[in-house]
């Protein structure tokens, strides 16, 4: 099965060495199963397959110890692929739990999980999002809410305040490479914001103080013309083909 998503023998036989090198076919038909994209289930493959070459040097072919799942974590420096790889070995627990000695730990086991989850399910009863569109919205609550745990130790959801949201989305944005990573991230923040105040646990809606970040493809065009040079584009128009027409 993972030659549906790979196709270079040399990339198939690292796939299928490590410590789950022998279920990498099962994980590869569960996410055809499941109807993730192409790239999506490739990315998911490729970070099961990263934790398997490292659980290799390990434990070699015996069960894997919680121990060595808790120590490449740690490798992570940054919460974004630390969560991508919880989110990865997730799977692969549901998929060979035989492999595993002890479960993975996922965001159930941190303080934060009972409320992602009625946020996640806000986001699919009241808001009508698909599962994965809920995966990318569910992530950007998360970040917010690990910017807000670091920053404000201590405090309740209660205190936030307009300087709070505003400070971490400026931390986001700084973190945004692109025009559409930064519209998401703010779309993202201003979701969550809106979900706590309709879940009561802030007395104000403070989405509207996430600015709003421009995002057009485009962008880098000056934003008038002189008339004249407006005059040569319309007039290097043709009028004979459908394109042209359209035009």
């Amino acid at each position: 099965m993972l030659e549906f998503y790979f196709s270079y023998c040399g990339v198939l036989k690292h796939l299928r060495s490590g410590a789950l090198g022998g279920e990498m076919d099962r994980l590869a038909k569960h996410f055809f199963t499941l109807g993730y994209k192409r790239a999506t289930a490739k990315i998911y493959l490729s970070r099961i397959a990263r934790f398997s070459q490292f659980a290799a040097t390990r434990c070699g072919p015996m069960p894997i110890h919680q121990d060595v799942v808790d120590s490449y974590l740690c490798t992570f420096t940054t919460d974004s692929p630390r969560i991508g790889a919880v989110s990865a070995l997730g799977h692969a627990l549901r998929v060979a739990p035989e492999r595993f000695i002890a479960s993975v730990p996922s965001v159930d086991a941190d303080p934060d999980a009972p409320l992602l989850a009625s946020f996640s399910d806000y986001l699919g009863r009241v808001r009508g999002l698909e599962p994965k569109t809920r995966e990318g919205v569910l992530l950007g609550g998360r970040r917010f809410l690990d910017w807000f745990r670091h920053h404000h130790p201590g405090q309740d959801l209660e205190a936030l305040a307009a300087e709070h949201v505003l400070a971490a989305v400026e931390h986001r944005l700084s973190l945004s490479a692109t025009s559409g990573t930064r519209t998401a991230a703010t779309s993202h923040i201003r979701t969550f914001l809106r979900f706590l105040c309709w879940a009561g646990h802030h007395d104000q809606d403070l989405a509207g103080v996430v600015p709003r970040t421009p995002h057009w493809r485009l962008a880098h065009l000056p934003p008038r013309l002189a008339w004249d040079d407006v005059r040569r584009a319309i007039d290097a128009i043709g009028a004979t083909t459908p394109v042209d027409i359209r035009d």
